[in-house]
């Protein structure tokens, strides 16, 4: 290796690490999971005293959830009606209702595990009185995880029905359907291309000072 060999090996050294500084992202991949899954709920609907507005909460259950989120929960939902509309309004935070001071819901599925989704969601429901059912539909926003989602972000859309003709202070039951995907961002091994590069140097740098000793020495 001459010295000219010895500065072109530099110089590629340099300019590799350079072009893997400016494109961090290839270091990283991302996992899509397609979420498809039917959820037989309960919804429980507490007037809030003095206020137009219902606390709601909902639970659901599916033994065959994918990747084992065999529960959902959905706690401190806020419903109103549309004065405009006849339609509930769904929302999980209270502010857009005037209330102050009540805590923000949230969603999670959740299993036997440690893997988790979090999320926040909105939706709306009118009343199918032929049918003798509440109709709803609205997004769950994935904001998290944890366990091997941790990170996650995705939407999922969904529908739900409860039929109408149930005790009147009972929790209503009825099934959602959920449809969508969520992703995770993976980190994958950085390319070897910089620490071979790297290795010949050495050797090719070592190699020239062996040689120019030994030339001095003679």
């Amino acid at each position: 290796m001459t010295l000219r060999s010895y500065g072109i090996c530099l110089v590629g050294l340099v300019l590799s690490l350079i072009s893997v500084g400016a494109s961090p992202t290839k270091a990283i991949a991302q996992t899509i999971y397609p979420f498809d899954v039917v959820y037989n709920t309960e919804v429980t609907l507490t007037p809030i005293a003095s206020t137009d507005v219902s606390k709601a909460f909902v639970s659901g259950f599916n033994s065959d959830a994918p990747y084992g989120l065999s529960n959902f929960s959905s706690i401190n939902n806020y419903s109103r009606t549309d004065p405009n509309t006849g339609n509930l309004v769904f929302l999980q935070d209270p502010a857009k209702f005037g209330l102050q001071g009540l805590p923000i819901g949230r969603d999670e599925f959740f299993g036997s595990g440690d893997d988790k989704l979090f999320g926040s969601s909105s939706a709306t429901a009118s009343f199918d009185f032929i049918n003798r059912k509440l109709v709803g539909s609205g997004t769950i926003t994935i904001t998290g995880g944890a366990g091997r989602f941790t990170g996650a972000t995705g939407i999922l859309n969904f529908s739900e029905i409860e039929p109408l003709d149930q005790a009147p202070t009972a929790p209503l039951i009825g099934q959602a359907f959920l449809s969508g995907s969520f992703q995770t961002r993976q980190k994958t091994p950085e390319p070897r291309t910089n620490a071979t590069l790297f290795g010949i140097c050495v050797i090719g740098i070592g190699f020239i000072l062996r040689r120019r000793y030994l030339l001095a020495s003679g």
